[in-house]
């Protein structure tokens, strides 16, 4: 199996504009990151925790909602992730990458184990702590905004169908860690929230079915069924997910203007906003620890040490190991101007983890603890990667100039 460029009917620089969009949020959720750090290390640590702690809430008649500043980012602005995140997968799956068995080989078999291999990693390390085991889907998840923009960085060393397959690869596996937040990490369900947010669900589904192309109904349902979702026990992020699969998409390959579907246009009305705004604010809310009184030992306790190692040696070994024997087997082709090691570092990119990773973190443990060492791990085993990753690409580039890129 060969990643080609885009579909013929599609324009080129729908996947430069793609690519160059997450590349840039890449850039600012590092920056967002960074600063949190620096801020939750420094004086203004009491007023960056009191913020994030501070409650706020309205009421629209029997509805009332108060939450931390905190909740309303993971569980407010981050539905809007997911909506995007959903939208994406449903159009890569319908008329994009995944379009097709010969085109989801590769990055499909990659992605199953860049997700099992590092929960295997974490589990084994976490197995004489059974407080911590649940946290075994933290280093199963890859940035695609953080990877893509280390790719970024090398410009057309690093070959476009490996841009491609990393991007194929980020949508199965934010797929598969959508699945795991369904089925792992849901509390205990409040059935009728649960049954008004089926209803709406169908509602939704009804719209599509009639051919509405509005989005207006669409987005005002949905964020009915946010609220309903919120109040069932499952993740309200969910809820995101739940209205793109609905929002309707009108593939080129049938004759339409694909940029006037009204999946299309949501796309890309939320592509910026949710690269530069909402994944930074989330980085900065979530990526601040305080490194006061640690050392290398906090390292080598289980839940950080689990999630650093599952991240940068359970990534490269999952999608490369996997990838390689889908190679070598004849299941799937090596993607275009792609050398084995390019491929190798890119799967050692797959160990960034950043977002989701954080995202699942604060879904897996309540102790504040728990959820710092979970940071630290986190963020350990990313930058390790994204470090390593981007030495061995840039190696390889030169080692192998006729690598070009060819969108």
């Amino acid at each position: 199996m060969t990643l080609q460029a885009p579909h013929p009917s599609r324009p080129v620089s729908f996947l430069q504009a793609f690519l160059r969009s997450e590349a840039l949020g890449g850039y600012v959720l590092m920056l967002a990151a960074a600063v949190a750090l620096v801020i939750a290390n420094s004086p203004l640590a009491p007023h960056y925790f009191e913020v994030l702690g501070t409650k706020l809430g309205f009421q629209a008649g029997p509805v009332m909602l108060k939450e931390s500043v905190l909740h309303w980012i993971n569980d407010g602005l981050m539905a809007v992730f997911f909506l995007l995140v959903g939208l994406e997968i449903k159009r890569e799956v319908l008329d994009g990458q995944l379009r097709g068995a010969a085109r989801i080989v590769l990055p499909g078999i990659a992605a199953l184990g860049g997700m099992a291999m590092p929960a295997l990693i974490y589990v084994l390390i976490n197995l004489g702590s059974p407080d911590t085991l649940r946290g075994w889907a933290i280093p199963a998840a890859t940035d695609i905004a953080f990877a893509l923009g280390i790719l970024a960085l090398l410009g057309s060393r690093v070959p476009t169908s490996l841009k491609v397959f990393l991007t194929a690869l980020a949508i199965l596996d934010d797929l598969g860690a959508i699945v795991i937040i369904a089925l792992f990490y849901t509390s205990e369900l409040n059935l009728f929230a649960l049954a008004m947010a089926g209803a709406l669900l169908a509602c939704l589904v009804c719209l599509n079915r009639a051919g509405v192309l509005r989005l207006t109904p669409y987005l005002l349902i949905g964020a009915v069924l946010w609220y309903f979702v919120l109040k069932s026990g499952v993740h309200a992020t969910l809820a995101g997910v739940a209205l793109a699969l609905t929002i309707p998409l009108r593939p080129q390959n049938q004759g339409h203007a694909g940029a006037h579907s009204p999946l299309h246009a949501l796309e890309h009305a939320l592509h910026k906003p949710v690269a530069l705004l909402i994944v930074p604010v989330f980085g900065f809310a979530n990526a601040g620890v305080s490194f006061a009184g640690m050392g290398l030992s906090s390292l080598a306790q289980p839940v950080p040490l689990g999630v650093a190692l599952g991240l940068f040696l359970g990534k490269q070994l999952g999608v490369f190991g996997f990838a390689w024997l889908a190679i070598k087997s004849g299941l799937a082709s090596l993607p275009r101007h792609a050398s084995f090691t390019q491929l190798y570092g890119v799967a050692l990119l797959c160990g960034i983890g950043f977002t989701m990773s954080l995202f699942i973190g604060a879904l897996a443990f309540t102790d504040p603890a728990a959820v710092d060492a979970t940071k630290i791990g986190v963020l350990t085993g990313s930058l390790a990667s994204a470090v390593v990753g981007f030495l061995l690409l840039r190696a390889g580039a030169a080692a192998a100039p006729e690598a070009k890129a060819t969108v």
